[in-house]
């Protein structure tokens, strides 16, 4: 049977989302949502909906040792808040190590040099690699 996901890099100020395809394979971005101006808890549910999958991977920071700091912290915070309020959740975890440094070096090698051109789209990228290496875990 295919499970399709959600996945998401919690940063304090934006989250980056992705989807996988239908058959749990491909991994794509799909959006940031800026936590500043949007209930984004809400709009997590909403594109849980739109998606029609209940199943998170969530992004877990770690240093480079893989000890966990403050900001692992702060995303179970916000992993005990979505499942507060999303009911059926299925939450996965994945170290995410260096996914911002791979995303923010792709879209440098890809030609997006400005920063808040980056700033628009690194999140969502990094959020498409943290699935993607859940989904290559899966095979």
């Amino acid at each position: 049977m295919y499970k399709k996901y959600i996945s998401l890099d919690i940063g304090d100020v934006r989250i980056g989302v992705a989807r996988s395809d239908i058959m749990g394979i491909v991994a794509t971005p799909y959006e940031v949502i800026n936590r500043k101006k949007v209930k984004s808890v809400k709009r997590i549910a909403e594109i849980l909906k739109e998606n029609n999958t209940k199943s998170l991977v969530v992004g877990i920071p770690k240093s480079l040792d893989g000890t966990e700091k403050r900001q692992a912290e702060k995303v179970r915070e916000y992993i005990e808040k979505l499942k507060r309020n999303i009911e059926g959740l299925e939450i996965y975890e994945v170290d995410e190590r260096l996914t911002t440094v791979s995303a923010d070096r792709m879209l440098t090698d890809g030609g997006k040099k400005g920063a808040l051109e980056k700033r628009k789209v690194v999140d969502k990228i990094a959020a498409a690699i943290i699935l993607q290496t859940f989904l290559d875990s899966k095979r």
